[in-house]
C-alpha cells in the first residue's frame, strides 16, 4: 500500500520553489543578498500559508467560500495590538524568552477571539446559504464589510503600530547575508501549523471522519457521529489559523489597518488557486512561490511587483489548471 502510494504521489510540484530559487541566483546575482531575499520570501510565504491555511480549510472540507476571511485576519492583528501594548515591559526586554513569551499570549488569544467570531460567523452568515456559491461570496464579503466597520469602533478607523519586540529586531549576520530574526520566527510557526494540520487529517481519528463526512455525510451519520457539529469545529479552526496569520502579518508589516484583510485576501486567494481548491499542501507551495516571487521581483522589478503573483498564477494555470495539488470532486 505505501509502495503503491508513493508510486501515485506527484513530486513535480514540489521542485517548483527550489527552481524558482535557482532561477532566481543569476539574475541577482549577488550570493549574500539572494541568500536574504530567500529567506525573507519564504517567510512572507510561511505568513501567508498560515492565513490561506484556514481558507482552503474550510473550503477543502465544507465546499464553502469564504470572501469574509479577511476579517479574522483584522481582528487578529488588532487584537495583538492591544494584548501587546499591554505587554509593554515584556516587549521592550532584550531578553528573547521573554519577548516570546509576550508574543505567544497575543497569539493565543487571537486565535480564540477570531475563533469565536468564526463561530458567530458561520452561524448567522454562512450556515442559511451551505451550497450556495453565488450567495455565499455575496453574504460573505458583506460580512467583511460589517467587520471592518465594527472594527473601526472598537479600534478607530486610523492604522496602529505593530512594533516588533526589541529581541526579535534586527537580523542574523551570515557572511554578508542578513536574515531577519523575526523571518526565522515566522517560518518555525508556518512549519508547525503545517505538521500539525498535515497529522490531524491523516492521522488522527478526527481527521479521518470529517474527510469521511466530505465523501459520503449520510453514511457517517448513521455510524453515530454528527458530522455538522465536525464541520462547524473546522469552520473555528481555520477562523483562528486566520487570526494567527494576522498576529504574523501584522508584525511582518508593523502596523495594521482595519482595511487589512481586503488587502491580504488577494494574495490569499491567488495562493489557494496555484495549490488547488481545497488542498493543504498546495496551498503551501503555492504561498512559498508567491512569497518568493514577491521579493525577487520587488528587487529585480520594483515596478512589477505588484504584478508578479497574478502572473505566477498564470503561469501555474496554464500548466495545471486546476492547480498543483487538486482536490478530487472540486
Amino acid at each position: 500500500m505505501d509502495k503503491n502510494l508513493k508510486k501515485d504521489f506527484d513530486w513535480k510540484p514540489l521542485a517548483l520553489v527550489p527552481v524558482l530559487a535557482l532561477i532566481a541566483l543569476p539574475l541577482i546575482g549577488s550570493g549574500s543578498t539572494w541568500l536574504t531575499l530567500t529567506v525573507a520570501g519564504l517567510a512572507m510565504g510561511m505568513i501567508i500559508f498560515v492565513i490561506a491555511s484556514g481558507l482552503t480549510l474550510v473550503f477543502g472540507l465544507m465546499d464553502v467560500l469564504n470572501f469574509g476571511h479577511g476579517v479574522f485576519i483584522a481582528v487578529g492583528a488588532f487584537v495583538a495590538t492591544s494584548v501587546l501594548g499591554a505587554m509593554s515591559d515584556w516587549t521592550a526586554s532584550d531578553q528573547l524568552w521573554r519577548n516570546l513569551l509576550a508574543v505567544l499570549p497575543a497569539m493565543l488569544v487571537a486565535m480564540a477571539v477570531t475563533g469565536a467570531i468564526g463561530l458567530a460567523f458561520e452561524r448567522f452568515i454562512v450556515r442559511p446559504v451551505y451550497g450556495q456559491h453565488l450567495k455565499q461570496i455575496l453574504i460573505t464579503m458583506g460580512g467583511m464589510i460589517i467587520g471592518e466597520e465594527l472594527i473601526k469602533v472598537v479600534w478607530g478607523p486610523q492604522q496602529i503600530p505593530l512594533e516588533l519586540p526589541t529581541a526579535l529586531r534586527g537580523s542574523i549576520l551570515l557572511g554578508d547575508a542578513a536574515i531577519g530574526k523575526y523571518r526565522l520566527l515566522a517560518v518555525a510557526v508556518g512549519l508547525v501549523v503545517f505538521a500539525v494540520l498535515a497529522w490531524v487529517l491523516s492521522r488522527t481519528k478526527i481527521g479521518l471522519l470529517i474527510r469521511a463526512g466530505v465523501q459520503d455525510r449520510e453514511m457517517v451519520e448513521s455510524l453515530g457521529y454528527r458530522i455538522r457539529r465536525l464541520f462547524i469545529g473546522v469552520f473555528v479552526v481555520g477562523s483562528a489559523l486566520a487570526g494567527l496569520g494576522g498576529v504574523m502579518w501584522g508584525l511582518f508589516q508593523q502596523n495594521v489597518i482595519p482595511q487589512l484583510g481586503a488587502q491580504v485576501n488577494v494574495l490569499i486567494f491567488i495562493v489557494i488557486i496555484i495549490g488547488g481548491l481545497g488542498s493543504t499542501g498546495g496551498a503551501l507551495i503555492g504561498a512559498l512561490l508567491v512569497g518568493l516571487m514577491s521579493n525577487y521581483t520587488g528587487f529585480l522589478l520594483p515596478k512589477a511587483a505588484m504584478f508578479s503573483s497574478i502572473g505566477l498564477m498564470v503561469a501555474v494555470l496554464l500548466w495545471r489548471p486546476q492547480g498543483v495539488y487538486p482536490v478530487a470532486n472540486r
